[in-house]
């Protein structure tokens, strides 16, 4: 699933004393307790009348998960089961498919398979739907209940069925399952510029990118052209490690705001350390599957004019869950902010909008495969400063700079035109910086 914007608190039922008059708090007790009855005249009536016997854990868990699917699609509660997966997610590996998944009306919809994993390699795509596992049907499961289903021991097989958009038949797909390793940051150098593909917002994201960096330098022999930062199918993680991130490479200036229900409830992040890159040039690849944490990154470098965002609309999910232990290995993650990049923009519902937008050419069917963001979720939040770039979108004469076609591209030796396009872009901008005597000091901005 796309990984929730987390922010883990310690205190759990803590009080808020709000001033209400006596009237004002007998009408909203009488209101309550009203909605209560209701709720057990039906819990009495289910379990008085239903067809078979039913649990009582089982009817509190359904009236727990109701309650908060009500809300919006990011606030759950976490039992066990899930409790164990979203601490494989941010921690730890399994033995798996690589694959981020969410459930749309029952049924299992592929948010983005995980790069270099069975199911990338399968040509399992965003957007595609997982109807049957091992040839039962799964459709009206939960999610936990999918993806533990997905999980299991690295070598043993799986058989997924798909059903993709543009498609007359479902077809099926054997994976072999395979030990997901959640490494972070990975790190190449290509014409001299350094690549840091960050995969995800965990524990150790910020560490392993300065590394990242560092064996950069060493492997060149100094400092690159400049770096591509690739947020592209990174669906979050971490709020302080999307901070973290934002930092190396910012002096000053703030990076993200955080705002709650109250208006006066609202909290700020700025820069503390030097650039880690000194100014040198820096791209950021994002696409619709660039989400929470990432675009966090991707809205702070480029209002701060410190990078050059490039590729396709993020996701646009702007809001901030809370983790709040209930017990050993259960939780509630409730949505309880919004976040800002610092011009003051939410990117809930519209993301952040690339300043270059560059397509993914070397994918055969970029133009007609299905496209999932947040405001495809039923009962996202609202944004009501969202910009309607509608008319812009619909702009179909086609861009002379991309009207190459996959097999051309590939003829050149082109296997991912957005980063092809990013690597051109840095030795365009880095060109006039050698030529004025270097690159800028720390802190500089382009």
């Amino acid at each position: 699933m796309i990984r929730p914007l987390l922010q883990v608190t310690a205190a759990v039922g803590a009080l808020a004393l709000i001033p209400v008059t006596t009237g004002a708090m007998a009408s909203v007790e009488t209101s309550s307790y009203r909605e209560l009855d209701a709720f057990m005249d039906v819990y009495n009536r289910v379990k008085a009348d239903y067809v078979e016997k039913v649990d009582d854990k089982k009817l509190m868990q359904g009236a727990i998960d109701g309650m908060l699917a009500s809300l919006d699609p990011h606030s759950s509660y976490v039992d066990a089961v899930a409790f164990d997966n979203m601490r494989l997610q941010t921690e730890g590996n399994y033995g798996g498919l690589g694959l981020s998944v969410t459930l749309e009306d029952g049924a299992v919809k592929v948010i983005t398979p995980t790069e270099d994993t069975p199911a990338w390699r399968a040509g399992i795509k965003s957007g595609d739907y997982i109807t049957h596992i091992d040839n039962k049907l799964i459709y009206g499961g939960t999610l936990d209940e999918a993806v533990s289903q997905m999980r299991g021991e690295p070598g043993s097989k799986i058989a997924l069925r798909i059903v993709r958009r543009g498609r007359d038949k479902p077809f099926d797909v054997t994976l072999t399952r395979e030990t997901i390793v959640q490494k972070a940051v990975k790190w190449e150098v290509k014409d001299g510029v350094g690549i840091l593909n960050i995969n995800t917002f965990s524990a150790t994201t910020a560490s392993d990118m300065r590394a990242g960096i560092a064996a950069i330098e060493k492997q060149l022999g100094g400092k690159p052209k400049g770096y591509v930062i690739d947020l592209r199918a990174n669906g979050g993680g971490l709020l302080t490690q999307a901070i973290e991130v934002t930092d190396a490479f910012l002096a000053h200036g703030e990076i993200v705001s955080q705002r709650g229900r109250d208006k006066a409830d609202i909290e700020r992040w700025y820069a503390k350390s030097d650039d880690l890159a000194r100014g040198l040039p820096l791209v950021v690849l994002v696409d619709a599957g660039t989400a929470s944490a990432s675009e966090i990154v991707a809205g702070a470098l480029q209002d701060h004019h410190r990078a050059l965002v490039l590729g396709e609309k993020t996701f646009g999910k702007g809001s901030v869950q809370t983790l709040l232990q209930l017990g050993p290995r259960t939780a509630l993650r409730l949505t309880t902010a919004r976040y800002y990049t610092p011009s003051g923009r939410s990117v809930q519902e519209g993301g952040i909008e690339p300043d270059l937008a560059v397509p993914q050419l070397t994918d055969a069917d970029y133009k007609t495969r299905p496209v999932f963001r947040e405001a495809d979720l039923r009962r996202h939040l609202i944004n009501e400063t969202k910009v309607d770039n509608s008319v812009l979108e619909e702009d179909t004469k086609t861009d002379p700079r991309f009207a190459a076609t996959p097999e051309e591209l590939k003829k050149k030796g082109v296997e991912d035109f957005q980063l092809h396009y990013a690597l051109q872009t840095i030795a365009r901008t880095a060109a006039p910086a050698r030529m004025a005597g270097g690159a800028p000091k720390s802190g500089g901005r382009r």
